[in-house]
């Protein structure tokens, strides 16, 4: 059994994520005597819902190949969240509305970051950075000392439980469901794979290949700005800083889930994994009282760590 078990991890690498997770989970419960061990998964799964939403998104931007990122996701979350909020002014029956433009907001920056990286010829990296900067910049002007709550209805929504189990989380995951459905069986997913294996190769194959970047990174953007506004419900209003942690654990959760930084293969369960890893990772050090600035390094190393990991099968192949 155990063999068979060490066999499907070596097979199916993402299983990890998950492996880490339990044991971080089992950590912290040997260290604190069992106590809120019922709380700690119920609050691990609302806080990694909205790092899956953001993964799903750079994901597939990471899978077009490589070099292919986006930076602007923090920046894009702040402003949405900011947006949805005005929107929406309190009121339950402007949720749909408020929601409708936070999603148009993340889609109208997902299309100027390509839109920057097609007509300039720059480096995606360097495009979505600069692209952060100016939408930190509307965001501030717009969105500082905004004080809108956002409605009651939609706040409760963000934070309702069944059995201990967060409404939302159990949405997030029959929308990881579909999005894996997209990437497998669907001729998008199926383009942006080949796009990331082999872009000369798809392009004489008769891919779009510009039209699949385009709707790329307009989807990465489209799920920043939802991931904006149901953040703002969950923490009972919009900020600037809202987003700002989701640089790194949208990079993270799609290294440590199984994607391959140079392209062509994505994972998606992997992505829950791996958040799940994170939001109990940080659990663990906040029990242990280690410092923000430590848990930063130490999810950097981690990232780092899996890289070369997988560069170093790679290479051996």
């Amino acid at each position: 059994m155990i063999v068979g078990s060490l066999k499907l991890l070596t097979e199916k690498p993402w299983l990890w994520s998950f492996v880490g997770a339990l044991a971080v989970f089992l950590a912290t419960i040997a260290f604190t005597g069992g106590y809120g061990a019922g709380g700690m998964v119920t609050a691990a799964l609302a806080l990694a819902e909205f790092t899956v939403i953001v993964g799903v998104g750079q994901m597939f931007v990471i899978t077009l190949g490589p070099g292919n990122v986006d930076l602007s996701l923090p920046a894009n979350i702040g402003l949405a969240s900011a947006v949805a909020m005005k929107v929406m002014d309190g009121s339950d029956s402007m949720v749909a509305v408020g929601l409708l433009a936070a999603l148009a907001c993340g889609m109208a920056i997902g299309m100027c970051n390509y839109l920057l990286i097609w007509a300039l010829r720059i480096p995606p990296i360097i495009a979505t950075l600069s692209a952060s900067f100016i939408i930190q910049s509307v965001d501030i002007s717009y969105g500082r000392g905004l004080q809108i709550k956002p409605p009651p209805g939609f706040a409760d929504f963000t934070n309702l439980q069944v059995l201990g189990v967060p409404v939302l989380a159990i949405v997030v995951i029959l929308f990881t469901i579909l999005a894996a459905i997209v990437l497998q069986r669907m001729i998008y997913g199926r383009s942006v794979l080949a796009i990331g294996q082999n872009m000369r190769a798809a392009w004489l194959a008769g891919v779009k290949v510009g039209r699949i970047r385009f709707l790329t990174y307009t989807l990465s953007g489209a799920l920043g700005g939802i991931d904006g506004a149901l953040l703002a419900g969950y923490f009972r209003g919009a900020n600037v800083d809202l987003g700002n942690e989701y640089l790194l654990s949208s990079l993270a959760v799609v290294v440590i889930g199984g994607t391959s930084v140079a392209g062509g293969k994505a994972n998606i369960p992997g992505i829950w994994g791996a958040a799940l890893f994170l939001v109990l990772l940080l659990t663990m050090l906040n029990t242990f009282g280690v410092s923000a600035g430590v848990r930063l390094v130490l999810t950097g190393a981690i990232i780092v760590g899996v890289i070369t990991a997988a560069g170093g099968q790679k290479a051996q192949r």
